[in-house]
């Protein structure tokens, strides 16, 4: 299959996942999964040149009976034939069986969308679609079964990891990653025709982070504060009721969800499970909260860590969705902002902003500061510290102190990281050196590490060289953050 040209940028892992199962000559089922606005759509219709032996999508809250109709109206425009309206699932892909022996093509290319939506409440969609693939569609010669889904958490628990009648019947699962700081920056070139400079990128990804469907939004006829008045601020702007659809059309309690994603956002280092129940009071019960974090954990809106030392508990729970971070800190509680608010914002609004989320961006590039640090190849654990203010018993008195980013290395070498997000170069000050300082012999003393402590300063415009800045003993760029890597998945 021939396909250059096909506009897709980057996904290269992902091109080649798809590549291999289309060359093999057996049956292969292919999970594509990820957050909504990702481009999981985009990527297999591209890849596909949209030449499917059949293609349906799912339709968001719509009833089983009217998801058949549609099903058989699709039957009919590919196979040309009278189809009638199904009763139930199951007579559905048997309809769908008899279209597809038919066809004498040494490959055939079926395509589900937005699978999710197709298993509305007792509709035994899954049980019909389990039955289509293990007794006739897994031992059809050439058959691929291409399924994609938004709701990673339903994907995950129904498909990929299914201890029923689709255990192990994915031969690839594919995860679609949201863009890069690279992938971005060339995505705006390509498919955009936009040339800003990298702190502008940067300020895009903080706000919209690496969401293809975001980004294709922008304006190249526009300055960079106007697009983001046009799509947040503006009257009828289109990404202003984004995110309620966001969480409507991936949760089926909603509501519950945004609560808790909107409880963790209140703090910016995020909350332990005690402090989200304490939040959220009577919906915070044990059991239904741990599956609604795990949901969300999955669906990329909110990181789960430890702090360094306490692997087995003490679990935080931290906001990481830049486009949910903007919505939660600009947008959800401010009604008839003005429509030029972003082009007019106040420095200390932006600058509260932008710290926090710089320190996102940061989080989601840890293999371009591992390389940028030279340590692709040392094994790396991540984590994050901090201790309260307290009193040993001799008497001495700790200042309490927070590290946001723990780079423990198998060569015996912690990075303690802070991330400064600034508009120049960064400059060091007495306080802050000493600060850095203090902070350092408070970790040592605390965990009672005996390995070797550096400081590590993560910037946009790179270390203001002076008298206090041989504090840092490495400081990676913005630059380095743009590095394309391939990623696994």
């Amino acid at each position: 299959m021939n396909n250059k040209g096909n506009g897709i940028i980057g996904r290269k892992n992902e091109q080649d996942t798809l590549r291999y199962i289309m060359e093999e000559k057996e049956a292969k089922m292919v999970a594509v999964y990820g957050r909504r606005r990702v481009g999981k759509t985009f990527l297999v219709r591209r890849f596909f040149n949209d030449q499917f032996d059949f293609y349906f999508t799912g339709s968001f809250e719509t009833p089983a009976s009217i998801q058949l109709a549609l099903f058989a109206s699709q039957l009919r425009q590919y196979s040309g034939e009278d189809v009638p309206v199904p009763k139930s699932w199951f007579d559905a892909f048997e309809l769908l069986r008899g279209y597809l022996e038919k066809l004498d093509k040494p490959r055939i290319v079926v395509f589900f969308d937005e699978l999710p939506w197709m298993d509305t409440p007792k509709s035994n969609f899954i049980q019909a679609f389990s039955y289509f693939w293990n007794s006739w569609a897994s031992a059809r010669w050439g058959m691929k079964m291409i399924i994609c889904g938004s709701a990673t958490s339903w994907m995950i628990d129904k498909i990929i990891g299914d201890t029923g009648g689709l255990y192990g019947r994915c031969s690839r699962t594919i995860y679609l990653a949201p863009f890069c700081l690279g992938e971005v920056e060339h995505f705006l070139k390509e498919a955009k025709g936009i040339v800003w400079n990298r702190y502008q990128i940067l300020e895009a990804y903080m706000i919209m982070g690496g969401i293809p469907y975001y980004l294709d939004m922008l304006d190249r006829n526009k300055t960079f504060s106007q697009n983001i008045d046009s799509l947040f601020f503006a009257h009828g702007a289109p990404l202003m009721t984004e995110y309620d659809f966001l969480f409507r059309s991936l949760f089926k309690s909603s509501a519950i969800y945004r609560q808790v994603v909107e409880a963790i956002a209140t703090k910016s280092k995020g909350l332990t499970l005690k402090e989200i129940k304490e939040s959220l009071g009577n919906i915070g019960d044990g059991g239904g909260l741990s599956i609604v974090l795990d949901n969300l954990c999955k669906c990329d809106f909110i990181r789960r860590y430890y702090a360094f030392g306490k692997k087995e508990r003490g679990a935080v729970y931290q906001l990481t969705d830049m486009f949910t971070l903007f919505h939660t800190k600009f947008i959800r509680h401010d009604e008839g902002l003005d429509q030029h608010f972003w082009s007019n914002i106040k420095d200390a609004q932006h600058n509260a902003w932008a710290g926090y989320a710089f320190e996102q961006v940061c989080l989601h590039h840890l293999s371009q500061i591992r390389r940028a640090l030279g340590i692709s190849g040392v094994l790396t654990s991540v984590s994050a510290w901090s201790c309260k203010r307290q009193t040993d018993r001799d008497g001495t008195e700790w200042d309490g102190a927070q590290i946001d980013l723990v780079l423990e290395r198998a060569d015996k070498v912690i990075d303690l990281c802070e991330m400064k997000y600034s508009q120049s170069e960064f400059a060091v000050t007495a306080d802050y050196e000493r600060h850095l300082r203090e902070r350092t012999a408070t970790f040592r003393h605390f965990t009672k590490t005996r390995h070797a402590l550096h400081n590590v300063l993560v910037t946009t415009y790179g270390l203001r060289y002076g008298m206090y800045s041989g504090i840092f003993q490495s400081t990676v760029t913005m630059d380095a953050l743009f590095e394309e890597i391939i990623r696994p998945y």
